[in-house]
């Protein structure tokens, strides 16, 4: 037996609403890596905020995208700049990267407020976090208004990865990451946070007909 739950179908009143969708979603669609992103408003302020809607959206040339559910500082900071820096977040920073949700007011930054270690960047002018052990720097490509939310992808102009959690012997030519070493956190639902777990490896088949 199924719950059966309208969303875009069926009459206006048996359709699920707007926030009971969103909490469905986000309980479902699990784990969800986390976008730590950090951005400079027009007026200086560096803010900080983690965004669990986060993948890749191109790798050639290599592009990473997050939604924005609605118009908050990072949206507006990098509308207003073009910048922006997506941090990973590990196992050590999962509670101060939860503390940077907090809705603090626009002209105050999450970098002070929490007390995140900053990093300069090397080719954008917001900071990374210095502690996130791998940090992609980018330049905005566009903002896709989609529903209720707002798409934001970038270039990435740079990455920063920590010795600790590179595996690769040519790390420019052949790239490697220890996801191990990385521990990444992910969203889940309500207020769940998740670690990989168990890892299991898999040969993808290949066709030979």
């Amino acid at each position: 037996m199924r719950h059966e739950l309208p969303l875009q179908h069926g009459p206006d009143e048996a359709r699920m609403r707007a926030g009971a969708a969103y909490r469905l979603l986000n309980a479902s669609v699990v784990p969800r890596p986390i976008a730590w992103v950090s951005t400079r408003s027009a007026d200086g302020v560096d803010n900080l905020a983690p965004h669990s809607f986060f993948t890749v959206a191109s790798t050639d040339p290599a592009m990473l995208s997050f939604t924005s559910v609605g118009r908050k500082d990072t949206l507006r900071n990098i509308e207003a700049t073009g910048e922006f820096v997506v941090n990973l977040v590990s196992e050590p920073m999962f509670e101060v990267a939860n503390a940077t949700s907090c809705d603090y007011p626009p002209e105050m930054g999450e970098f002070d407020a929490v007390g995140v270690q900053r990093e300069a960047s090397l080719t954008v002018a917001p900071f990374r976090v210095a502690d996130s052990p791998i940090a992609f720097e980018c330049r905005l490509h566009e903002v896709r208004p989609t529903g209720n939310c707002f798409v934001v992808v970038g270039v990435v102009l740079h990455a920063a990865v920590a010795e600790a959690v590179a595996s690769g012997d040519d790390m420019l030519r052949r790239p490697g990451v220890d996801v191990r070493a990385l521990a990444p956190w992910a969203r889940l639902g309500g207020d769940e946070w998740g670690l990989l777990g168990e890892v299991r490896e898999i040969a993808r088949p290949r066709y030979e007909g």
